[in-house]
């Protein structure tokens, strides 16, 4: 082609174009009109002209084409309007969902999602998870709004430990919260700890007496301003209430013994904090105003007391007679003199563990054990720490044949104090087939005592490995032959501590937790016993 020619056929292209297309190139215009329409024409650029081809389809004649476009400018404007509508167009895309979709969360019954939820409160507590689950979804709301999951709760103002105004504002906004919480979550609640409560204790009770039927247990830990009539409405309101929890708080002994009073028969668990008030609770006790009681638990506050507990024993025997768990926690603990006329009380039949530790010497022997465990003989656990007046003698004569854990450690104890140094022996053999703990750090036994008491771990009747799996010989004058021997006698060793055993080698005096840390200390127990020979 002639370049006069090409320029003719450029202008023809660019004139065709439509006055709002013509900044754009003519192979992009043409492109839009051609290409999606199906037409058969292809478009060819070189560097100096742009032609358009038919396809390999059938193409018409110029005659044809001519006669179809005078055809459609001689039809009406309502025709043209029908046969463009008449024209198939592209089939619209699809529109996306209007929602996503409910995930396996909506899917789950709701009994099956309360149970999930139930093992992990039984695990964690209902606080935060039931908290943050709510916001999940609807279906996660509903299930977590569920009474029966908020069985147990425990309730704290958040500005705990600030000043006295901050903490009194705190306190009221979440007892507005309660008032909402207590009917509609906490109608099947059971369990209910509330922690620095210091002004609105009493509105908090009156709302649980209102709207938990179904309470067992209530601890107040450092809370204040809990009255009389307090407790005992509370008594009366949870006919299931038998745990009550005091200690660290500060509660008049009138509000403790008229609740005793009140819920007295049904009472099983008590703990206490140590005080001048403590006596008049106590006396209630003794006048078998809770003959069902089976926790006792009494120990001292921050600020220790140092005044002498005087307890009757028989008397508290005849009026706690159910009693499984008695804990003196401590405390200078005195057993009042029995009288003139000695006559052995009928002792707790039913006791499992007897607490007696303390920082410091007590005033425990061998007489004043003998007479609370002279009728005890499903004992499983004794903790006898600091008392170091009980001897191995003593403590043979018990009537408990299956004692589990034995706990005789001596910490902080004055040097002045004669400590038994034979003995151990009749402890290890009296319970060596069902002993499972073992404390004998600070005691005073000789290394050859020691050796022969150890022992008999590896001798059990019957073949069977000892039970032992906890040691705590810290302190004493155990010999590296000796520990060796216990610790491949007992196979199921998970704790030992050898810290300050003046007769083991540097580097070994620490303790050790899991089998691994105790094969290691055998190990090099065994590889430098010849050299200590």
């Amino acid at each position: 082609m002639a370049p006069g020619a090409a320029r003719r056929a450029r202008r023809r292209v660019r004139g065709a174009l439509p006055a709002g297309a013509r900044a754009r190139s003519a192979e992009d215009w043409w492109w839009d009109q051609l290409a999606p329409s199906g037409s058969g024409y292809h478009l060819l650029q070189s560097d100096s002209m742009l032609l358009v081809l038919p396809g390999p389809g059938p193409a018409r004649t110029r005659v044809q084409r001519r006669a179809a476009r005078r055809t459609q400018r001689l039809l009406p404007p309502a025709s043209r309007a029908s046969a463009a509508k008449a024209r198939p167009r592209a089939a619209p895309a699809p529109e996306p969902q209007q929602g996503p979709d409910p995930g396996w969360g909506d899917r789950i019954p709701l009994e099956i999602l309360v149970q999930i939820f139930g093992l992990l409160v039984a695990a964690d507590g209902p606080m935060p998870f039931l908290g943050r689950a709510a916001r999940v979804c609807r279906r996660w709301q509903e299930a977590s709004s569920q009474p029966a999951l908020w069985h147990t709760v425990t309730l704290s103002p958040p500005l705990a430990g600030r000043l006295a105004k901050s903490g009194a504002k705190a306190e009221k906004k979440v007892l507005a919260s309660l008032e909402w919480l207590m009917p509609n979550r906490f109608s099947q609640l059971q369990r209910l700890t509330l922690i620095h409560w210091k002004s609105q204790v009493h509105p908090v009770l009156k709302l649980v007496s209102e709207s938990c039927p179904r309470l067992t247990f209530l601890k107040l830990s450092d809370c204040h301003g809990v009255t009389p009539d307090t407790l005992v409405m509370l008594a009366k309101a949870c006919p299931q209430l038998h745990s009550l929890d005091i200690q660290h708080s500060m509660v008049e002994s009138t509000a403790v013994v008229n609740f005793l009073e009140e819920a007295g028969p049904r009472m099983r668990k008590l703990w206490l904090t140590y005080s001048s008030q403590t006596t008049a609770i106590l006396g209630a006790l003794l006048g078998s105003c809770c003959p069902q009681l089976q926790v006792l638990e009494v120990s001292t506050g921050i600020n220790r007391n140092s005044t002498p507990l005087q307890l009757p024993v028989e008397a508290l025997q005849k009026g706690c007679p159910q009693l499984q768990v008695l804990r003196l926690l401590n405390l200078m603990w005195l057993p009042k003199p029995p009288g003139r006329v000695v006559t052995p009380g009928p002792g707790f039949p039913s006791l499992e563990e007897l607490c007696l530790a303390g920082c410091t010497c007590n005033f425990v022997s061998n007489e004043a054990l003998g007479r609370l465990l002279h009728s005890s003989p499903h004992l499983r656990l004794l903790d006898l720490r600091g008392c170091a007046r009980i001897t191995p003698a003593g403590l043979h004569d018990l009537p408990c044949q299956e004692l589990e854990q034995l706990h005789l450690g001596l910490y902080g104890t004055s040097d002045r104090l004669t400590l038994a140094k034979e003995g151990s022996h009749l402890l290890t053999q009296k319970w060596c087939h069902t002993l499972r703990e073992l404390d004998l750090s600070g005691q005073g036994f000789s290394e050859k005592d020691l050796e022969q008491a150890l022992a008999t771990f590896s001798a059990t009747p019957g073949g069977s490995p000892p039970a032992l799996c906890s040691v705590n010989l810290r302190g004493t004058r155990v010999t590296p032959s000796t520990v060796s021997s216990v610790i491949s006698s007992c196979t199921g060793l998970l704790y030992l501590n050898l810290e300050s055993c003046r007769c083991l080698p540097r580097g070994l005096k620490r303790a050790y937790r899991g089998q691994e840390e105790v094969q290691w200390c055998l190990e090099q127990l065994l590889t430098s016993l010849p050299s200590s020979s």
